[in-house]
């Protein structure tokens, strides 16, 4: 009978409780949307992280303007801060993530990841629920302490068209 190789059992450990990690992270992320904890998802970002919220066609060109662009954190509070003063139609927001995968890891020990997501809406005036976005984040994470932030969070949607204005964070 074949002994394990402990040396590849501990690098397996170590990437599924990586895994692990993202996925959990990527639970509180949605949380922190859905339930309009605007703050708490601002933390979550390193503070020289980018984000942006950009079309497939305008990623696949290497465009680098999106519906939201943030270059550091600073930038990602004012956004999740003036959310609280913009005005639109009131709205639940539901935010599903999955199909988390880790792409590999940095020389500095960041590593990237990707996610599938969806965004569902629904206005508090209508009484059904319409797919508000779909798509990908494509991630760079670094952990700060103990905890996981993003050094850089690009959420590539698939839609042609986004309802009215992008007046939340993906």
């Amino acid at each position: 009978m074949l002994q394990p190789q402990p040396i590849a059992n501990d690098r397996r450990i170590e990437a599924l409780l990586l895994h692990r990690d993202v996925e959990e992270f990527n639970f509180a992320y949605a949380a922190a949307l859905d339930e309009n904890r605007l703050t708490d998802w601002a933390e979550m970002f390193t503070d020289d992280a980018f984000y942006v919220v950009i079309s497939r066609e305008n990623a696949d060109r290497n465009m680098p303007v999106g519906l939201i662009y943030c270059e550091n954190r600073d930038m990602i509070l004012d956004r999740a801060l003036a959310m609280k003063t913009e005005m639109f139609a009131p709205r639940y927001l539901r935010h599903i993530v999955g199909n988390a995968q880790v792409l590999g890891e940095e020389p500095n020990g960041e590593f990237r990841a990707r996610a599938n997501y969806v965004v569902i809406q629904v206005l508090f005036d209508r009484p059904d629920a319409k797919l508000h976005q779909v798509g990908v984040y494509h991630d760079r994470f670094r952990r700060v302490g103990d905890r996981l932030k993003l050094a850089e969070r690009r959420c590539v949607y698939d839609n042609l068209l986004v309802d009215n204005a992008l007046c939340l964070p993906v």
